[in-house]
């Protein structure tokens, strides 16, 4: 026999019809739960699998059993690798495309192979005719273009200001092409970089003691696709306005001379929609929420962010910016300028950092078509490049250049902005190696006397936590 404990008098079980109902009420209030947790997974689900149609989800392109055509089949695909000192005090997933790994040790690999083999499906360049390629750079598409000349038969001529780091001279000499250095100047100069390669390539085979106008004279200049890119022959009898111009052996044998112009070449955008862009989706299996990347000639930025943009509008693309650049003022107040751009205050005559290969003071074909889809952008001090590429070394065995380790602090920068703290994930580029900037960026003694200062505590102020607002009273 069961026994209920006296309860006192003010205390009276509920009757049935009152436990009924609100046994009802639990059951129902359950059931609604369920279903609106159901409902939420089933969408998120659908929206997984929509992604999912946009492309073959596959990690990434391995070659354990693959044996590729030369030194050109070992560009792309290369690994994302997670950050995880970064990572792991920020509560989300920050991704580097460690794109010091191709065999040129930088991004610019795809650029280079890509605007070569363009040339060459045009019909404008040739392999094994004595054609040698021009191109203005500080370095990073210097290496990568002597890289691949050497490789399909062509010589290189590389022109680049005379304060870049040692070690990019010195590689592009190991590899065979020719440098001239040159004092930095403004594009505007004729003797800038740049516009001295586009001057070297018209001038190839022809007389020293000609014009500027009369080197520009079509009758040994290629047509090419954009007025950038210019194509000299050393044929003196081709006549351009044959149908059968590939049947004449003149034209075809003769040495060419090439100004593959980086900055402006539609090649360069190219490389990175149809192969960086992809890579990464897929690598992520198209869960990104945000690409983050500094801008040198704008190719990486533009193809990358528009592909990724094209899948998932959502995504946030930054840009990082260094110290001397006018692109984060056009970002954020539609103006191309720098405060340091004022007289009397630069160090150097072209962008004022000591971080290579990112920033610059006007806009490019490739600037342009990246402009459209930039969500933000971050200005980063050399100080604190210097302090993120010590902090990686330090608690991720990372030896990264200055551009890479730009492109990280702009990371945490975007993260602490945006408020994320639960697993989103960010991909950035990781450009080259330290092992390019020993006589600069990793040189202790240049920095101090730049008045650059070494402080690893930087980085670790930035990963601190954020306290939380008080509450108004």
């Amino acid at each position: 026999m069961l026994w209920f404990p006296q309860l006192p008098s003010w205390i009276r079980w509920p009757s049935h019809s009152t436990t009924r109902h609100v046994l009802y009420g639990i059951i129902i209030g359950f059931s609604l739960s369920l279903t609106s947790t159901s409902l939420a997974l089933y969408y998120q689900t659908r929206k997984r699998q929509k992604i999912a149609e946009k492309f073959t989800p596959r990690p990434i392109e391995l070659r354990i059993d693959e044996v590729v055509s030369g030194v050109t089949g070992l560009i792309g695909n290369t690994p994302l690798v997670r950050i995880n000192s970064l990572s792991d005090a920020l509560g989300v997933e920050i991704l580097g495309k460690a794109e010091f790994l191709n065999p040129g040790g930088s991004v610019k690999d795809r650029v280079a192979l890509r605007m070569i083999n363009d040339a060459e499906r045009l019909g404008l360049l040739r392999r094994h005719t004595g054609s040698r390629i021009f191109e203005g750079t500080v370095g990073s598409t210097g290496i990568s273009i002597a890289t691949i000349a050497r490789a399909k038969g062509y010589d290189a001529t590389i022109i680049m200001p005379d304060d870049v780091a040692k070690e990019k001279i010195s590689a592009l000499r190991a590899l065979g092409a020719t440098v001239e250095q040159v004092r930095p100047a403004s594009i505007v100069d004729k003797k800038q970089y740049v516009n001295l390669a586009r001057q070297r390539a018209a001038r190839f085979g022809r007389n020293d003691s000609l014009t500027e106008s009369e080197l520009l004279q079509p009758s040994h200049l290629i047509p090419s696709p954009t007025s950038s890119v210019v194509v000299s022959t050393k044929s003196l009898h081709v006549n351009f306005d044959t149908d059968n111009l590939e049947e004449e052996e003149d034209y075809l044998t003769k040495p060419r001379g090439f100004f593959a112009d980086q900055f402006e070449n539609r090649s360069n955008f190219d490389a990175h929609f149809e192969g960086t862009g992809p890579e990464i989706w897929r690598q992520t299996n198209g869960r990104i929420d945000a690409f983050v990347s500094g801008a040198g000639t704008g190719g990486t930025l533009a193809g990358i962010g528009q592909y990724i943009k094209s899948l998932n509008k959502n995504v946030v693309v930054a840009l990082a910016d260094p110290e001397g650049s006018g692109l984060y003022n056009k970002v954020k107040h539609g103006v191309m300028f720098d405060r340091k751009e004022s007289e009397g205050t630069k160090r150097r005559h072209q962008v004022d950092t000591v971080v290579e290969g990112i920033g610059i003071n006007r806009l490019t074909n490739n600037i342009d078509l990246a402009l459209p889809i930039i969500d933000d952008a971050f200005r980063i001090s050399d100080a604190e490049a210097v302090s993120m590429s010590r902090f990686l070394v330090q608690h991720d065995g990372l030896f990264l250049g200055s551009s890479s380790a730009c492109n990280l602090v702009a990371c945490v920068k975007l993260v602490r902005r945006m408020g994320w703290a639960e697993g989103q994930t960010l991909v950035t580029i990781l450009c080259d190696s330290g092992s390019r900037h020993y006589s600069k960026f990793w040189n202790d003694e240049y920095l101090h006397k730049a008045n650059i200062p070494i402080d690893p505590h930087i980085v670790e102020e930035l990963l601190m936590p954020v306290p939380p607002l008080e509450p108004h009273l």
